[in-house]
């Protein structure tokens, strides 16, 4: 052989071996929410769902950590209420489930969509009973407080209970939904192809139910014959989206119209045909009231009391078990609120109201009168040293007026009630407060919901008792950077700070805060601008300098200790006290 002749071989290269790429049930949960259009997550990491909120983030999902369950699920709801796009909530198990469900089993009483996924332990242990970590039965805990519930015990029932969860949220009457997302379903191991055919696009996820025409018929032939007509507008009005349909509605029939809290600004709260100033006069004398996405609850008086006995309830609303709670309503129309406007509105073409020429000039006198009182009690207060209530709204109310596109969080107990009567709103969805269950604590939660769904600077107006639930959330603000401003109102108390103690005790009162704390010092902590105010002028620069930076601002705003009284305008659902106390 020469040797130059190199040998040849006839064996052939083998291939290498094939390994399906894997992915875990953290992946499709990721998946899962982008594919259905999730934009943002609001949550609070730890065992086991740190790594699916990192993969999340890897989907292009903002993810919004937060110092407390609580609050991230009071965002959650709010995005709900703001955009009728779910909020997701993300919480670790036991406490921290507990902590969110809170915001759940809230936005469940006040119809926002909004989705809580919990990491949870392994079904198995905790029916057995064996202590495994944080164990707790976490479906059977939240399912008699939410719209709906669903348990991931498999990665592949992830996309489907995602999807599933997303139409019971947004469905009907909008509400809390609960996944519970054990543990083995986020470990568990998949082969991406596999994975990837779990995926598809929900068809129809809301789909809009028309009311009957009979009852459009019945509502139309009552509206047009009452001689004292008004419309009640509830924050479900808001939620739909039904502005120039209402709009149209008012101007068109002449119509007054009264907002409830969360649905001020839907129609100007200062316009020709507003009643917000005549609420009384609305309850004891019409004759026929259109009640649009509002419930005749508690804040109604349950449609009794000072209410006309003769009254006629006309009932828009999307859910059939709200018709005939508290009084009958002699004309519900049932449906999804913009096809239920469009029938009426259809149904009243080339009919004439009967109402009488006299009712609407007469409101719009006595709302006159009343505006005339109101604002000589801003200029009473305005030059009260040290500040209450009245003299900082004084400032703030045309401040606000004037950035009518602020979107404006409010909770409190006088701060509450007096912000609302104070400052007029102008545009829809522009102002979220506590809602049906008037809790304290959704200040800052709700704060953050608003400036991330939205993109639009947020003015949270908090009492010093209100801002203690959710405090340390103003760190989340500054760290997002979100254009937020928080104005504190401290007057040293729940209600005010002037409590005294019935028993012989060196103890503060139960009421009492601290009229010398400087919340101010927080901002300080985290970076925000802050101001500690103490004149009316202060707090006017401080406020317009805030409005106008776009950045995380905290104003301490000093009031006096005797500013305020228990329980702003609902005192009468407090025990009477007993006369004498026996020792």
């Amino acid at each position: 052989m020469n040797s130059q002749t190199k040998p040849t071989c006839n064996c052939q290269s083998k291939p290498e071996p094939h390994f399906p790429e894997q992915v875990t049930g953290m992946y499709i949960l990721a998946k899962a929410l982008k594919n259905v259009g999730i934009e943002n997550v609001y949550g609070l990491v730890g065992i086991p769902i740190t790594e699916a909120a990192y993969l999340i983030q890897g989907e292009g999902i903002r993810f919004v950590g937060f110092r407390h369950e609580q609050q991230a699920g009071m965002a959650a709801a709010t995005e709900g209420f703001l955009t009728g796009k779910p909020g997701i909530l993300m919480t670790v198990s036991s406490l921290g489930f507990l902590n969110g469900l809170t915001a759940t089993a809230n936005a469940t009483v006040n119809c926002y969509p909004m989705i809580q996924i919990s990491g949870a332990s392994d079904t198995a242990m905790v029916d057995m009973n064996m202590g495994t970590y944080e164990q707790l039965d976490q479906f059977n805990t939240a399912k008699p407080l939410v719209k709906a519930a669903f348990r991931c015990t498999y990665a592949k029932d992830i996309p489907s209970a995602v999807y599933r969860a997303y139409r019971a949220a947004v469905s009907g009457r909008p509400g809390g939904v609960y996944i519970d997302m054990t543990t083995p379903a986020l470990g568990e191991i998949m082969n991406r192809e596999d994975a990837d055919k779990l995926f598809y696009t929900p068809v129809d996820i809301y789909s809009p139910v028309a009311p009957n025409q009979a009852s459009v018929d019945r509502a139309v032939e009552i509206l047009t014959s009452a001689k004292h007509p008004a419309i009640l507008l509830g924050k479900g009005a808001a939620y739909a989206k039904t502005d120039n349909k209402i709009k149209t509605l008012v101007e068109k029939y002449n119509i007054p119209y009264l907002p409830m809290s969360m649905a001020k600004g839907l129609l100007p709260d200062d316009g020709p045909l507003s009643a917000l100033s005549c609420r009384s006069t609305i309850m004891e004398k019409a004759d026929v009231v259109m009640v649009i996405g509002a419930r005749l609850n508690w804040m109604l008086s349950f449609g009794k009391g000072k209410w006309n006995p003769e009254m006629k309830f006309i009932q828009l609303d999307v859910e059939p078990q709200e018709i005939d709670v508290n009084v009958p309503i002699a004309a519900p129309v049932v449906g999804d609120m913009n096809l239920s406007l469009d029938a009426i509105l259809s149904a009243l073409e080339g009919k004439k109201m009967s109402a009488d020429a006299a009712w609407v000039t007469s409101l719009q006198e006595e709302a006159k009168v009343k505006n005339v009182k109101f604002a000589a009690r801003i200029s009473e207060a305005k030059d009260m040293m040290p500040m209450h209530h009245w003299t900082a709204l004084g400032v703030i109310k045309p401040i606000l007026e004037s950035n009518p596109d602020v979107i404006l969080v409010n909770e409190g107990a006088n701060t509450l009630d007096d912000t609302r009567d104070a400052i007029n709103m102008s545009l829809p969805r522009h102002r979220v407060d506590c809602a049906t269950w008037a809790i304290m604590g959704m200040g800052m939660g709700s704060a953050i919901g608003a400036a991330v769904a939205t993109g639009k600077s947020v003015v949270a107006i908090e009492g010093d008792s209100a801002f203690g639930f959710s405090g340390m959330d103003f760190s989340t603000i500054c760290r997002f950077n979100l254009p937020v401003t928080v104005v504190i109102f401290n007057n040293g108390g729940i209600y005010n700070g002037i409590g005294e103690p019935l028993d012989k005790t060196t103890d503060p009162a139960p009421t009492t805060l601290d009229i010398r704390a400087r919340y101010d010092k927080l901002g300080d902590a985290f970076g925000a601008t802050t101001y500690y105010v103490q004149k009316p002028e202060e707090l006017s620069e401080a406020l317009k300098a805030a409005i106008a930076s776009k950045k995380p601002t905290l104003i301490d705003v000093q009031l006096a200790a005797d500013s305020g009284k228990e329980s702003g305008h609902i005192g009468y659902l407090n025990p009477a006290p007993l006369q004498t106390i026996v020792v």
